[in-house]
């Protein structure tokens, strides 16, 4: 009985353990977890001098698909979507340059066109050959961009609650930051951050308070850079959004957006369905600006459904 004691209490020790005294090696271990069910290693390749971390998993004989973040994410927002794609294709997910572990050059132009510029490059450098290129928010717009520029160098395009176009009615976002003198995507300090999960997604998870240093630490460090990139990005979308461009996409195009995103509002689909002939959608009822993070199952579903049909 003490024997069989020992072995229950053992692992409840050692995580409160991580979780008192290590919290970061236990946030450590919570991704490596995540990239072991999602069959996923961490890889790196070097273009134009600069060093690109990413995600690889699946077999690279399998049609690839490019997974692209949004602002302020990294390559494991689409961790959570690896395991029930990772089977079917070949993943690509990489840090882009300006955050994750990409180079953090406060000098470099983060514009949308720099950014599927050197996209691109990261894709030529690997040898994909017209991948299926998927997109969340920020990294959405830079997807739609990358079907416009290099329309011959992708398969098809999925759009995730994309930004780079307006609808017919305002998001909380855009009306927040609307005199350009509050960015709700910036934080002011660990304090601000159920507040910004809680803008982000539909259904806020608990985080625990010990991990909050540690999964925000690169959000406060680099909270000067984000905000300037973010104002770029703000002021391009509002004055040069692709509406007027989406007929321009000629690959087959699926749009997936949750109903109560606050970032991006879901006017945006009908706009993105007139505008991209052959597109189709799928709004998610019970998700926000996250779809591949707060319900990877269905938004993998409909990504797969959508790609068998090509």
């Amino acid at each position: 009985m003490k024997f069989l004691l020992t072995l229950i209490a053992a692992p409840l020790i050692a995580l409160a353990l991580f979780y008192f005294v290590f919290p970061g090696r236990l946030v450590a271990l919570g991704r490596w977890l995540l990239r072991k069910r999602g069959g996923t290693v961490q890889k790196s390749v070097v273009v134009d001098g600069r060093t690109w971390p990413f995600l690889e998993g699946g077999d690279p004989a399998k049609p690839t698909l490019l997974l692209v973040h949004g602002f302020s994410g990294d390559k494991d927002n689409w961790s959570f979507l690896a395991p029930y794609v990772t089977r079917d294709y070949h993943v690509i997910a990489p840090d882009l340059p300006g955050f994750g572990e990409n180079e953090r050059n406060p000098d470099l132009a983060y514009d949308i066109a720099a950014q599927t510029a050197r996209l691109k490059a990261f894709a030529d450098a690997l040898g994909l050959v017209r991948p299926h290129i998927a997109g969340n928010s920020m990294g959405g717009w830079i997807a739609l961009r990358y079907a416009i520029d290099y329309p011959d160098a992708l398969a098809s395009l999925i759009l995730l609650d994309n930004a780079g176009v307006n609808g017919a009615e305002e998001s909380e976002l855009q009306k927040q930051a609307a005199n350009e003198d509050y960015n709700p995507l910036v934080l002011a300090g660990l304090e601000d951050a159920d507040r910004l999960v809680a803008m982000v997604v539909h259904k806020p998870p608990h985080i625990p308070s010990r991990l909050k240093p540690v999964l925000y630490a690169d959000a406060l460090k680099y909270r000067d850079q984000l905000d300037a990139i973010f104002w770029v990005i703000a002021i391009e979308g509002r004055d040069h959004p692709l509406n007027d461009r989406l007929g321009e996409v000629k690959v087959p195009t699926l749009i997936l957006w949750g109903r109560h995103d606050k970032l991006l509002d879901v006017s945006c689909v009908p706009v993105l369905e007139a505008g991209i002939a052959g597109s189709r959608s799928q709004v998610f009822e019970h998700v926000g600006h996250v779809p591949m993070i707060e319900d990877p199952k269905a938004t993998s579903d409909a990504m797969k459904d959508f790609l068998r049909q090509l």
